[in-house]
């Protein structure tokens, strides 16, 4: 798939003010410092569509981003970020889980895992919320440019072992570096694919 056009559309605080139109969105999320804006500008090759920032934390809104008039990529706020208040992680949990549970246009979530990391319980949890609750989902794990090949390759079948614990099926996963351009390719027919 080639993104010709990419344009942001609306920050929504809640799933009643996202777009009305019936396009297939497809959703990014990850805790936060993941590298997730840095993944969709690669994606969509524009360097500042989605807002990247040195602190942690930034995205606190359900963001719509118009790809090719066809459908929408939604950047989702990150999870687990220690420095928020209790009030506002609780009110960002809220929003994500109503967005991921009732948008009807939804049609898949990339969980975004920074890969120099062993398995994290937070992302554990998530991935075994969404699939409790039947959200199409792949893994993305990001920054492959900051290990070696060997290393990363290694750390993908930590992943995928641990998670065997659990699943019966692995979800489609990607290994990608907003760097390097890894994985854009792939991604990206990917996403044309289960439009």
């Amino acid at each position: 798939m080639e993104i010709k056009k990419a344009e942001f559309t609306i920050s929504s605080s809640k799933l009643s003010q996202c777009p009305k139109e019936n396009k297939a969105e497809v959703a990014f999320i990850g805790r936060s410092n993941v590298g997730k804006s840095s993944l969709i500008n690669m994606l969509t090759g524009r360097k500042a569509l989605a807002k990247t920032s040195a602190t942690p934390g930034k995205t606190l809104l359900i963001n719509h981003f118009n790809i090719n008039d066809s459908w929408y990529l939604v950047d989702l706020p990150g999870y687990g970020f220690a420095k928020r208040s209790k009030k506002t992680q609780e009110e960002l949990t809220k929003m994500i889980s109503t967005y991921l549970l009732y948008r009807e246009q939804l049609i898949n979530v990339f969980l975004l895992i920074d890969i120099r990391h062993a398995p994290q319980k937070i992302d554990l949890e998530f991935m075994e919320w969404l699939g409790v609750n039947g959200i199409p989902f792949s893994i993305v794990f990001t920054k492959a440019d900051k290990v070696g090949s060997g290393r990363a390759k290694m750390n993908v079948s930590d992943y995928l072992n641990k998670l065997l614990d659990t699943w019966e099926e692995l979800p489609p996963h990607f290994v990608t570096s907003s760097e390097t351009q890894t994985g854009k390719e792939e991604l990206l027919d990917y996403i044309e694919k289960i439009l």
